[in-house]
C-alpha cells in the first residue's frame, strides 16, 4: 500500500504510550520472536518473514487461507514426552507410577491423539463426540478416561460399552445411571470421584474450578458417603480421588494444598477398601506474554511429588498411584495463529490527566468466532509482524476481529511496527489450546483450517469449513451454494 495513502500511525519513539497497561514494555527488537512464548522451531528467515518449523507464513496462509491455526508438530510431540517423563521421574523414587492423561478439551483431533498415544499419554475426554473421535483415532478404550458433570445417559452407555478406563463421577445421579449402564452390560466399570476440594488456585476468576459455588465436583465433607455409596455396587470399581483446582496456574502451591486436602480423605476411604490412585488433574499455566515466567512442567512435578509423599508421610499411608491430566502446557505453546490484516485504524484517545494519546487499531480476517478467550476471560496475547520485518518505530495496537461485537478483540495490547498495513500476515504465538477448540460460526463465518508443520512438510489436521459446510446444516435451503475457499 502507497505510504501516502496509509492512515497516520501511533508512533511514541521515546517509550511506552500512556494508553499501554503498566506492565507492557515497549520491546527493544520488535521482530523478535520470544523463545519462551513461541513454538520451539519458530524463527525469522533471512528475509524477515516467520518460519514455523521449517514453513515460511507467507506460503502457508497462501495454500490455506487465513485464519489459519499452524501447530508445530515436533514440539507438541516433545512436550509431551517431557510431561510423561517429569511425573514419571518426580514419582518413581517413592515408587507408584504416575499416569498422564492429555486434556483433549485444550484441542482434539485424530492425529494429535495418535501424537499423544505415542508420546505415552492417555487421553481424556468429556463429550461424546470427543469420545468418538478418541476411539476413531485408535485409543485403547482402557486408556481413555470421561470427564463432565452431566454425562447424558446415552453418553455413559456408549463409555461402559467401549469399556473405558475410567468414568469420573461428578453426582449421586450420575452414579447410579453408571452403575445401571454397567451391570446391564455385565461389565464392572472403574470410577472416580471428583472432589470440590475448596482451594482457590492462583488463577482468573473464571478459571477457577474448585471454588464452594459452582458446578464441578462432591464436596470434601460428602465424599466419604458418596464413595460408601459406589461401593455398594457390583458394577463398579472405585479407582480414587479425582481434584481439579483451576486453569493457566503458574506455580505448585495450589496444587499442594489440594494434595493435603485430598490424601487425608484418601487415608479414611483406606479403612473401606482399596483406594489406588489420586488424580491430581492439570491447570498447569504457560506463557502467552513475554513477561510471564511460569513454573516449568519438570519443577512442578517434583514439587507436586514432594507435597503428597509429605502428606502421605505424616499421616502414616502409602503413596498412591498417581494421574495428571495437563493439556495446554503440552499443545499450547504449539500452536500459533496467523491471521492477514485487513484495515488499521489510528485512533486519538482523550487522557484523564490531560492531552491524548494513540491506539492503532488492526483489524484482521478472524477475530472471537476463531479465538473467544479474550472475551470469554480477558485472556492477553501478544502479537508479531509475521510476512516480513520492518524497522519502522512501535505503535501501540489492539488487533480486533471482524465480527459485529465491540468485544471482539484477539490482542488487547502490544507493539507492532508502525508501517503495519493491510496485506501484512501477523501472527499470535501459544493459541494451540481452547482457541481452536472454543471456535464458532458466528456471524455465520467458517471455523479455520488447522494445519500441522514439522521439517518443513505440512498436513491438514482439520479442514477450513466453507460456506457450503455451513449452508449445509440449513434444512430451510434445497442446495446449498458452493465456493471455492480451500
Amino acid at each position: 500500500m502507497p505510504e501516502a495513502l496509509r492512515e497516520p500511525q501511533a508512533v511514541h519513539p521515546t517509550g511506552a504510550n500512556p494508553l499501554a497497561p503498566a506492565d507492557l514494555e515497549v520491546p527493544s527488537d520488535l521482530n523478535a520472536l520470544e523463545a519462551h512464548v513461541w513454538s520451539r522451531n519458530a524463527n525469522r528467515s533471512e528475509d524477515g518473514a516467520v518460519s514455523i518449523a521449517g514453513a515460511d507464513v507467507r506460503a502457508l496462509a497462501e495454500q490455506f487461507g487465513t485464519p489459519l491455526y499452524v501447530v508445530d508438530e515436533s514440539d507438541a510431540r516433545a512436550r509431551a514426552s517431557e510431561t510423561v517423563a517429569a511425573f514419571a521421574d518426580a514419582f518413581a523414587p517413592l515408587g507408584v507410577s504416575a499416569k498422564v492423561y492429555y486434556a483433549g478439551k485444550a484441542f482434539l483431533s485424530a492425529d494429535v491423539v495418535r501424537w499423544m498415544l505415542e508420546a505415552g499419554c492417555a487421553i481424556d475426554v468429556c463429550s461424546e463426540g470427543e469420545l468418538a473421535l478418541a476411539l476413531a483415532a485408535g485409543a485403547p478404550p482402557a486408556l481413555i478416561g470421561f470427564h463432565g458433570n452431566n454425562k447424558s445417559t446415552r453418553e455413559i452407555g456408549l463409555a461402559v460399552a467401549a469399556g473405558i478406563g475410567g468414568i469420573v463421577l461428578d453426582s449421586t445421579q450420575e452414579l447410579d445411571r453408571v452403575a445401571a449402564a454397567a451391570a446391564a452390560a455385565g461389565v464392572r466399570q472403574p470410577v472416580r470421584v471428583r472432589v470440590n476440594s475448596g482451594v482457590h488456585a492462583s488463577t482468573h476468576e473464571f478459571l477457577a474450578t474448585s471454588r464452594e459455588d459452582q458446578k464441578f465436583g462432591i464436596p470434601l465433607d460428602e465424599v466419604d458417603a458418596f464413595v460408601a455409596r459406589i461401593r455398594e455396587h457390583d458394577s463398579l470399581e472405585f479407582l480414587g480421588l479425582h481434584s481439579h483446582i483451576g486453569s493457566q496456574i503458574f506455580d505448585a502451591d495450589g496444587f499442594g494444598e489440594a494434595a493435603d486436602r485430598l490424601v487425608a480423605v484418601h487415608a479414611r476411604l483406606l479403612d473401606g477398601g482399596p483406594v489406588p490412585e489420586l488424580n491430581l488433574g492439570g491447570g498447569y499455566g504457560i506463557a502467552y506474554l513475554p513477561r510471564e515466567t511460569p513454573t516449568d512442567i519438570r519443577t512442578m512435578a517434583s514439587h507436586i511429588a514432594s507435597h503428597v509423599a509429605d502428606a502421605c508421610s505424616r499421616l502414616g499411608i502409602a503413596v498412591p498411584n498417581m494421574a495428571f491430566e495437563p493439556g495446554r502446557t503440552i499443545i499450547g505453546p504449539a500452536g500459533t495463529a496467523l491471521y492477514e490484516v485487513g484495515t488499521t485504524k489510528n485512533v486519538r484517545v482523550p487522557l484523564e490527566a490531560g492531552g491524548t494519546a494513540d491506539r492503532l487499531y488492526v483489524s484482521v480476517d478472524g477475530g472471537m468466532s476463531d479465538n473467544v478467550r479474550a472475551a470469554l476471560y480477558e485472556a492477553e496475547y501478544s502479537v508479531r509482524l509475521a510476512s516480513r520485518a520492518s524497522a519502522a518505530g512501535p505503535a501501540l495496537v489492539r488487533v480486533v476481529g471482524k465480527h459485529c461485537e465491540s468485544g471482539d478483540i484477539v490482542v488487547l495490547a502490544d507493539y507492532l511496527p508502525s508501517d503495519v498495513a493491510p496485506g501484512d500476515l501477523v501472527a499470535v504465538p501459544a493459541t494451540g489450546a481452547y482457541c481452536w477448540s472454543l471456535s464458532s460460526n458466528y456471524n455465520m463465518i467458517g471455523r479455520p483450517a488447522v494445519v500441522a508443520v514439522r521439517d518443513g512438510e505440512t498436513r491438514t489436521l482439520i479442514r477450513a469449513e466453507s460456506v457450503t459446510d455451513l449452508l449445509a446444516r440449513d434444512a430451510g435451503l434445497a442446495a446449498a451454494v458452493t465456493d471455492e475457499r480451500p
